[in-house]
């Protein structure tokens, strides 16, 4: 493990923020874990602590461990669409990671990136981490380091060089309903997605 994947998985454990790469725009992430650097993200963002942020798991078995009922209807489609560029909001009975989800405590979003190099390695050390993409309100994602704003730069502790990522953000859908609602079309194939999981539903 490198330098810098030891320092950014460090400073994640020990509550900071970190700036990392994913399958599809760079993000700045914290630990899940703890309610305080959760916040430290948002305020470091701007964002609106209503709004809520992805849980981020390094596979579809770690996500089951932070989200144990992930089961039955849930848990059929998280493996039918994960890893890959999706953000899937499924139910959340247990209200687990109260401070990700805003306005809806019942209801989680969660993430598994396709991940290789040293995201990745992050990732996997960590298990999870909170992450939002990395640029300011209203202003386009962050495809390479060099576009990430210098305000969001100077309020992490390491930052992990991905390289050139996609740009495009990941695509949203809730499936917390009898049907699934798309909030957001990004780098996944909504119609793709869908096929995948009513073939996994029969």
């Amino acid at each position: 493990m490198s330098d810098t994947v030891e320092r950014a998985v460090a400073a994640l454990r020990g509550g900071e923020l970190v700036i990392v790469p994913t399958d599809t725009v760079y993000g700045v992430a914290a630990t899940p874990y703890r309610e305080e650097p959760a916040r430290r993200l948002y305020r470091l963002k701007g964002r609106d602590e209503i709004q809520p942020t992805a849980l981020v798991a390094a596979s579809v078995d770690w996500l089951f461990e932070c989200v144990p009922e992930l089961r039955g209807r849930a848990g059929t489609i998280a493996r039918a669409l994960l890893p890959g560029p999706f953000t899937l909001v499924l139910p959340n009975p247990a209200r687990r990671f109260c401070w990700l989800n805003g306005l809806r405590p019942d209801a989680i979003g969660v993430r598994v990136p396709a991940l290789s190099g040293p995201g990745a390695a992050v990732l996997e050390q960590a298990g999870a981490f909170v992450a939002t993409s990395a640029n300011l309100p209203g202003r386009p994602d962050s495809c390479t380091t060099d576009e990430i704003p210098r305000a969001l730069l100077d309020g992490v502790a390491a930052v992990i060089d991905g390289g050139r990522l996609p740009g495009l953000p990941s695509t949203v859908i809730d499936f917390t309903g009898a049907e699934p609602v798309v909030l957001r079309r990004g780098a996944g194939d909504v119609d793709e997605a869908l096929e995948r999981v009513d073939a996994a539903m029969r």
